[in-house]
């Protein structure tokens, strides 16, 4: 038996992955070792998982290095491809949402809107879908502060309680897409070894 490549987006949504294992029955103890190892044979299961960050997880699922992976709607909206996406697994729920200033209105502009966001593609496609002309400039860093200093009329970002638009005067306008962690599945590696990784799905299913 082969044995599958899993790719875990390090952090939070590691830690509920392997909880999530755990419950399928999956004995994760190298993953719970005080180690800096990012690649990891589990000793019951044909499973090596390796620990990468988000946008790498789709890489090496696209690339065919791993067969499967675990990451967010978020990042497969901004940057995925090629891939199956077979199961939502629920944990880090979260929503895009386009938000302004408290009392802002954004639609009576004279001008093009500009959008501030760490995700130009999510952004761009949900206006696009409204028939819509934005600038939108990417940020690196907090969004939240652009409209406040005038470089932006609204941001797009993921919010989990909104708080922390509250706290800096901003206010959820539209609700754009729900955004939880997924798994995916190498396009090549379902023909090869769909028996075997749908086993492995269905463990996970049973669980959720």
């Amino acid at each position: 038996m082969n044995r599958l490549k899993i790719a875990l987006t390090k952090g939070r949504l590691e830690k509920s992955a392997i909880e999530l294992f755990e419950k399928a029955g999956i004995d994760c103890s190298p993953l719970r070792e005080d180690t800096r190892r990012l690649i990891h044979t589990l000793p019951t299961e044909p499973l090596d998982i390796l620990l990468v960050k988000a946008q790498d997880v789709i890489t090496y699922v696209e690339h065919g290095v791993c067969d499967l992976g675990i990451v967010g709607k978020d990042t497969i909206l901004e940057h995925g491809n090629s891939f199956f996406e077979i199961l939502d697994l629920g944990f880090g729920a979260c929503r895009f949402v386009l938000a302004t200033k408290k009392g802002e209105d954004l639609y009576g502009k004279y001008r093009d809107i500009r959008i501030a966001t760490k995700y130009p593609k999510v952004a761009k496609n949900y206006f696009e879908k409204m028939g819509m002309n934005v600038d939108i400039i990417k940020i690196e860093g907090s969004v939240e502060i652009a409209p406040l200093l005038g470089l932006a009329d609204a941001v797009v970002d993921i919010v989990e309680t909104g708080t922390t638009l509250k706290e800096n005067g901003l206010q959820a306008v539209d609700d754009i897409s729900r955004v939880s962690a997924r798994l995916i599945v190498n396009i090549a590696s379902m023909k090869i070894n769909r028996t075997q990784i749908m086993e492995f799905v269905d463990k996970l299913d049973s669980v959720l």
